[in-house]
């Protein structure tokens, strides 16, 4: 019988999961910061070790065999169980000593929190802080597996989950109040006015994919126009605010993005910013599971994050 205790660790199962999330070994390796040939050696172990492959190809691209998506839901667990147990115990350790990982909303701009990291680094340098960007899906999945202590969020969250209550699981400390901001070419829109969603029937956009947040709250301002022959009319997409913000500037495109976003970086956008009439207000966040807050350096940080906002 092969010797799984000593291949399956907490650290090949890491590289396992990491490959999973690029399904490119270089890119793999690359995030890991390890070589390509290191990691294809620690995954050829894993599939020793198990007696049968984990990976197939098909062309250039790899997907997951049957024993690799069991494995992956064994390895889920396992290190959200070693996750549960290291933070059970370090909740009796002192407030400044532990890891911290954060998990971001890929469409919120998390600015502030990487200028707010910097100094809490200063102040605690022994608290290790990882923040991971994640779609909606996999961010809520991470954060309800315990994988992640906190998520940075829009709130409310229009993802279809009606089994998350945040009021009996999960806690959460607003970041900012933001609302929905459109750029646009229009010379006739005035800065800072709202408009009523038929002024832009006819006007091309460069967007957020789809399944983002704020994209969904257009597609919720225009309902069945969104698709329609005259409706809303999105020629390119991208996930990164930069992108989408550059496009729309090189282009008659115009765009929209959150309020927040756009009074950190106003200064280097050449768009008019205006409202829809009626927009839907929302917050960024950072939520938690109840509990979280008992652990010693998770408070120390929320109360350090909550002061920075203050001032």
């Amino acid at each position: 019988m092969p010797k799984t205790d000593t291949i399956l660790s907490t650290k090949s199962l890491h590289y396992f999961l990491q490959l999973i999330d690029t399904m490119n070994y270089t890119q793999a390796a690359q995030i890991l910061g390890i070589t390509q040939p290191a990691l294809t050696q620690q995954i050829k172990k894993i599939e020793h070790a198990i007696g049968t492959p984990l990976f197939g190809q098909m062309g250039k691209k790899l997907y997951l065999t049957e024993a690799g998506k069991q494995l992956q839901t064994g390895a889920i667990k396992l290190l959200g169980t070693i996750n549960s147990v290291v933070n059970d115990i370090q909740e009796f350790t002192q407030a400044d000593k532990g890891n911290i990982s954060i998990g971001v909303l890929d469409s919120v701009d998390s600015e502030v929190l990487r200028k707010f990291l910097v100094k809490f680094n200063q102040k605690s340098p022994d608290i290790t802080v990882n923040v991971c960007y994640f779609n909606r899906k996999d961010l809520w999945y991470n954060l309800d597996n315990n994988l992640i202590d906190l998520a940075l969020i829009y709130v409310p969250d229009n993802m279809k989950k009606s089994q998350v209550n945040l009021q009996n699981q999960y806690d959460y400390m607003k970041v900012c109040e933001d609302r929905l901001t459109i750029l646009t070419h229009d010379k006739k829109a005035k800065a800072g006015k709202s408009y009523p969603v038929s002024e832009f029937i006819d006007r091309q956009w460069v967007a957020y994919p789809d399944n983002f947040y704020l994209t969904q709250i257009m597609r919720e301002k225009f309902g069945s126009k969104m698709n329609a022959k005259n409706g809303m009319k999105v020629p390119l997409s991208f996930s990164s605010t930069k992108q989408l913000l550059d496009t729309a500037e090189e282009t008659e495109y115009d765009t929209f993005i959150n309020n927040s976003y756009y009074q950190l970086h106003k200064n280097d956008i050449n768009l008019t910013p205006i409202y829809l009439k009626d927009d839907t207000k929302f917050s960024t966040s950072v939520i938690y599971r109840k509990g979280k807050k008992d652990v010693p350096r998770i408070e120390r940080f929320l109360a350090e994050f909550k002061k920075f906002l203050d001032e």
